[in-house]
């Protein structure tokens, strides 16, 4: 099998990026998940494209993963200590790869100096919480959100579950 390959994503990979999260969209809508909106848009990636904090992983020169890696996020304390998890995807015909994708994520963030890595997820998708226990991330709680920080909609709030994970050795 073809090593899996992640580099950044250049910002006019734009599509590239969008197939990737709107295949998991698909696959989430499909399975009942409120996960992300159905679609995603160009101008919610854009920013992070721009600011090289958006990733893809490929595998014999197919974009089949991608994550967003950033270094502050509203929703937790700005303690400098963390990489947030963003976006993270994986096409289904690679399914499995998002363990190797989140062990990427935590190396990075350590090559940064930063001990934590965290994320944010729906409440309601139990699945994924499970994964991301399961991958060791701890629960840190729920917060509500208006639902156009997840770009579905004005007037609308949604509850996320935090997770963290430590990084320390």
């Amino acid at each position: 099998m073809e090593p899996m390959r992640i580099r950044r994503a250049e910002p006019d990979e734009g599509p590239a990026v969008l197939a990737v999260l709107d295949d998991a969209a698909r696959w989430l809508a499909a399975r009942g998940v409120e996960q992300w909106p159905a679609a995603f848009r160009t101008e919610w990636i854009e920013p992070a494209l721009g600011s090289g904090e958006v990733w893809l992983a490929e595998r014999a020169g197919a974009a089949v993963a991608t994550v967003t890696l950033q270094w502050s996020d509203p929703l937790w304390p700005d303690d400098g200590r963390a990489g947030y998890l963003h976006r993270f995807a994986v096409r289904r015909q690679v399914a499995g790869l998002g363990t190797e994708l989140l062990g990427w994520a935590a190396s990075a963030t350590r090559e940064r100096g930063r001990d934590r890595l965290r994320l944010d997820c729906s409440a309601t998708n139990a699945s994924l919480r499970a994964y991301y226990e399961n991958a060791g991330f701890l629960f840190c709680g729920d917060v509500e959100v208006p639902a156009t920080a997840l770009q579905w909609g004005k007037g609308r709030r949604v509850m996320v579950s935090l997770y963290e994970l430590s990084l320390e050795p």
